[in-house]
């Protein structure tokens, strides 16, 4: 797989997975059940451990609450063939509602940087000008560091905390300490020590759960399907009605509500990016609106479920990618 791109893992990967037991084994207590299970899952997922939170979250779905009493219990293969099957699903179908974003890096895109003795000379050249912030023409050694990070991973570049033998390689190539370099100096050391980590990612990559979550939808399904909630949400929504400004039409208060309480609805925050405001935009220009100053609480109900409706349908087709450190 080429790095630097974002591979969504949404669970398919899971469906196919080899979940027979060991031949050996006559009973499997639950703590064995759970490390095959989470052994396997992770080798079809690029060798990704699974987060804590996905694995609880599975084992909530499919009704195991108390885990340290399932772990200590005794299965027969039976039993655990079929517990192995239902928690691989669960966290298959975890993912489905709340895919994961990850890198996973190769050092291939290193490689081309570095077979192409003009892109590599321009992107040293532009790291230098960045890093020399006084101007002077010159810049410490131990700035490769910051050049590296600067990179990124779209650069085929992995974080320190997730490839801490960068600072081996740092350390091999003499790229630390207060020695000042010229642009051509930097440029030689940064091919050097670029170089090296391409190979090393080549030996092993490096894959790694990006800070952005997935919206899809999922979250909004499981909302519409649940008429308290959505009762509750109009209500809401009537209560800002009756004490808005004149003039206010309902779908200005309904929008408002929405965009407010985004998170937790599981719709896109629209200051997260200019296609989430076009989203918000398109769904309420087709909806038509109720100009009724006397809308009636089961009225704004149906007519935001109308527009919940439409956002969790463009969401399934064109899900929204929200970069949590935003």
């Amino acid at each position: 797989m080429s790095d630097g791109a974002l591979t969504v893992v949404d669970g398919i990967q899971l469906r196919a997975v080899d979940l027979s037991l060991p031949e050996s084994e006559i009973s499997l207590t639950g703590a064995q059940i759970l490390d095959l299970a989470d052994s396997k899952a992770s080798s079809s997922l690029y060798g990704l451990p699974l987060p804590e939170n996905l694995k609880a979250s599975a084992l909530s779905r499919i009704g195991t609450e108390d885990v340290v009493a399932f772990r200590r219990k005794e299965f027969s293969t039976e039993e655990a063939s079929e517990k192995l099957r239902d928690y691989v699903n669960a966290i298959a179908d975890e993912l489905k509602d709340d895919p994961l974003v990850v890198s996973v890096l190769d050092g291939h895109t290193l490689k081309l940087f570095l077979e192409d003795e003009d892109d590599f000379a321009m992107l040293a050249e532009n790291l230098f000008t960045d890093l020399d912030t006084e101007d002077t023409g010159k810049i410490s050694k131990n700035e490769i560091r910051n050049a590296l990070v600067n990179m990124g991973a779209e650069m085929g570049v992995p974080p320190f905390s997730e490839f801490p033998q960068l600072n081996d390689i740092l350390r091999k190539q003499g790229a630390e300490g207060e020695e000042e370099l010229g642009q051509a100096q930097f440029a030689q050391l940064l091919q050097a020590v670029v170089q090296e980590l391409a190979e090393a990612l080549a030996r092993k990559h490096v894959v790694f759960i990006q800070n952005i979550k997935i919206i899809n939808g999922s979250e909004l399904r499981k909302l519409l399907a649940d008429e308290k909630e959505l009762n509750s949400i109009g209500e809401k929504i009537l209560q800002e009605k009756q004490s808005a400004r004149d003039g206010l039409g309902n779908l200005e208060i309904i929008r408002s509500f929405l965009e407010r309480n985004a998170k937790e609805l599981g719709l896109p925050v629209p200051e997260a990016n200019e296609v989430v405001v076009l989203l918000y935009d398109d769904i309420f220009a087709a909806i038509k609106e109720k100009d009724d100053a006397k809308l009636e609480k089961n009225e704004v109900g149906k007519l935001t479920k109308e527009i919940l409706e439409k956002f969790a349908e463009q969401l399934q087709s064109n899900p929204v990618y929200h970069d949590l450190g935003y």
